[in-house]
């Protein structure tokens, strides 16, 4: 355990739910819970509030030990925030009084202020209604104001957009980044929305049955084989990538990532802005040859390195950027036909034609 972490460790039954979890990841920046319904995402966080105590569990948030073999502190004395699926305010205070519930007490420490608060989530023509009078989206920013203005050491946010309409999602979620820019406090967020995680999260901790499957970076576990992300339906790897400079003629932005570039379509950006990209696996495809006279203008130098067979008769390939492959990676999936046809296989240099690429969000200094 370091001073920088979140550290947990949570083993016992809950009801006739075992749960076994242990991982440690940075105090800074968002981690996701990640996983099916009912795998115990919830349960971790939960656990780590205070509300379930289990008789083997130990939680450490920055060096500060919450719970251990004989330390318990209850609920009131955890330096959190909870942000729920439903924002649960008081129907009968306005917007303005639900965001200083319990925000005097916190005064003097002077980390988070209103201002900045009413600022970053868009919420200061609020401050007089009535939570009655609100949309769900402007309810489910005000409940994060509230929790970030109790000056916590730790966000837990619980699927908080699970009970919002895609409209609504789309739109609460560039507030989510401009927290996750601006603010140096660690999130812990769960989810089942992989598109969410992507778009949020810097580490994962990726859960199924009430068990911590793997716990690091997000495009490391995006990008492990061993893992059941890379053959699901919407796989796909996250890249680190810097602005490198702009076409002024036809937009095209270019964006380095380790071991190449990438070439896409964009509003102005500035060289050296740091972007994340966003590549599905199905969206790439393998030739041995440099293909010429081709609409597709990503076509990179890449390696095989590992391959997995799916069930649809498929073949999902890790690539690794560059001529030697030790550059970022992508996947790629193929049918199985085309792989033999290639006479493709793990070590084979090869190029790689990406044919759509997202920019997922700006990377924000705790990324």
């Amino acid at each position: 355990m370091t001073h920088a972490s979140v550290a947990v460790n949570f083993r016992g039954w809950l009801g006739r739910f075992e749960l076994n979890a242990q991982f440690e990841v940075p105090a800074r920046g968002v981690t996701a819970l990640f996983g099916p319904s009912g795998c115990g995402k919830s349960s971790v966080l939960r656990c780590i509030a205070g509300l379930n105590r289990l008789k083997t569990g130990f939680c450490a948030v920055g060096g500060d030990v919450w719970q251990d073999a004989q330390i318990f502190r209850p609920v009131h004395q955890r330096p959190i925030g909870y942000v729920f699926q439903e924002a649960s305010l008081f129907p009968h205070l306005s917007v303005h009084r639900n965001l200083m519930y319990g925000h005097q007490a916190a005064a003097d420490n002077g980390a988070i202020r209103f201002d900045e608060v009413v600022d970053l989530l868009g919420i200061g023509r609020l401050l007089d209604r009535s939570p009655r009078n609100l949309s769900g989206g402007e309810r489910q920013r005000v409940a994060i104001g509230r929790a970030l203005l109790s000056q916590p050491k730790l966000l837990l946010m619980d699927e908080p957009l699970s009970a919002l309409d895609q409209m609504t999602k789309d739109e609460i979620l560039p507030y989510l980044e401009r927290l996750h820019e601006t603010l140096e406090l660690p999130v812990l967020y769960v989810s089942h929305d992989m598109a969410e995680v992507e778009r949020l999260a810097d580490q994962l901790v990726l859960m199924h049955a009430g068990r911590v499957l793997a716990a690091g970076p997000l495009g490391q576990l995006q990008a492990d084989m061993s893992l059941p992300l890379v053959l699901a339906r919407d796989a796909a790897v996250s890249l680190d990538a810097t602005v490198v400079d702009q076409d002024a003629v036809d937009g095209l932005v270019t964006l380095a990532v380790d071991g190449d570039r990438f070439l896409l379509p964009s509003g102005p950006l500035r060289p050296g802005e740091h972007r994340r990209l966003r590549v599905l696996a199905d969206d790439v495809s393998l030739a041995r040859e440099h293909p010429t006279q081709s609409t597709i203008v990503n076509v990179l130098r890449a390696r095989i390195l590992s391959v997995q067979n799916t069930s649809d008769h498929r073949v999902t390939a890790l690539l690794g950027l560059g001529e030697n492959g030790t550059g970022a990676r992508l996947l790629s999936r193929v049918t199985q036909r085309s792989w033999r046809q290639l006479e493709l296989k793990p070590g084979l240099d090869v190029f790689a034609q990406v044919k759509g690429v997202a920019l997922v969000r700006r990377e924000g200094a705790s990324a």
